[in-house]
């Protein structure tokens, strides 16, 4: 395994962490047990996890994720080897059966706190925002949606200043943002360093060879202010893998959430996928070891989260930071890029 660290910190971070919003809908306990312990086996020591999940997001399985995590942690006595990662929804989609109150601190008190009762656990290492409170362009939307919601108030101080009281408590140890913009992201960093309030070190947005449009704007931000992407859905919901060309879908979670994958699926997207897999091919790789080597090799990834719900798929993920793309294949991947930008974003 390769590592890095937390940006302005000195814990060590697996390059590749464990994504788990499958456990509790795709995974039972047994199965998300069984990835946990491989994953450790192999040098990841660093998982990600919600309030919100499993996924898709319901009220039956709200918590499920958080708690198979906790009965692992039980079970093995591993917290003390895990860099733990979670987040609050916050007031944003699929979110009404948790809360309505944003980021308030009651909010962020109660979700902080039933996600230490979930996770069986005294702290969580970094703690993210889901996404903004205000309407930004994520998930598929390519524009800023120019009409602005005239109930939101700039709240960035406040929400610090909260997190602040639970990093004093010692609930959570750092914090970061997810799917957050490039303007969200430098409010965060004006209000940190006007007010001396806790610093964002990570932001946690979708990255793959379908969608790139991170490196318009917060790449930048990431290696001038030292914010490192975490970086999610590198294979664009399974899509960029060998099953999607050999039609082995059965049990995909673009035929279980069709809602959720239309942005991966789209013609323009197959177009794409076809053409990348022709240069994993023509490097004996498989499409799924390369598009993850591609993320692996950023400079401005901290770890990349990848997620599996087998065991074949798991191992393949975790074995993709042996992978070193050469600059031939890097640029064959940037020309195909450049004839098709961001077919899924």
């Amino acid at each position: 395994m390769k590592y890095t660290t937390l940006p302005l910190t000195d814990i060590k971070v697996s390059k590749i962490c464990l994504g788990t919003m499958t456990f509790g809908e795709q995974n039972n306990e047994v199965e998300g047990h069984q990835q946990m312990d491989y994953a450790l086996a192999q040098g990841v020591n660093f998982f990600d996890t919600a309030e919100l999940y499993s996924v898709p997001a319901r009220p039956e399985t709200y918590g499920a994720t958080e708690k198979i995590i906790g009965s692992w942690f039980k079970k093995t006595g591993n917290r003390d080897k895990v860099v733990l990662a979670s987040k609050i929804a916050g007031s944003g989609p699929y979110t009404s059966h948790i809360r309505n109150t944003g980021f308030s601190k009651e909010a962020i008190s109660e979700a902080i706190d039933r996600s230490l009762q979930r996770l069986q656990t005294d702290y969580i290492d970094l703690y993210q925002l889901h996404w903004p409170e205000r309407p930004v362009n994520c998930f598929g939307l390519r524009d800023f949606p120019y009409q602005l919601e005239s109930s939101w108030q700039d709240n960035f101080a406040d929400v610090l200043t909260t997190l602040d009281d639970f990093i004093k408590q010692g609930k959570i140890r750092h914090i970061g943002l997810s799917n957050e913009s490039p303007w969200g992201t430098m409010r965060y960093l004006q209000e940190s360093n006007v007010k001396n309030l806790p610093r964002m070190i990570t932001i946690q947005n979708a990255y793959s060879l379908l969608h790139r449009t991170y490196e318009a704007g917060l790449s930048e931000i990431s290696m001038r202010e030292n914010i490192g992407l975490l970086a999610y859905s590198p294979l664009a919901f399974g899509v960029l893998t060998d099953k999607y060309l050999n039609n082995n879908t059965e049990n995909s979670r673009v035929n279980l959430f069709p809602s959720f994958c239309g942005r991966y699926t789209t013609a323009q997207s197959k177009q794409a996928i076809k053409k990348y897999a022709a240069i994993a091919q023509k490097h004996n790789l498989t499409l799924a070891q390369l598009s993850l080597a591609f993320v692996n090799q950023l400079p401005f990834v901290t770890s990349n989260i990848i997620g599996a719900t087998k065991m074949s798929q798991l191992k393949e993920n975790i074995g993709s930071i042996n992978i070193e793309l050469s600059q031939e294949i890097i640029d064959e991947i940037n020309a195909i890029h450049t004839l098709m930008p961001n077919p899924a974003a």
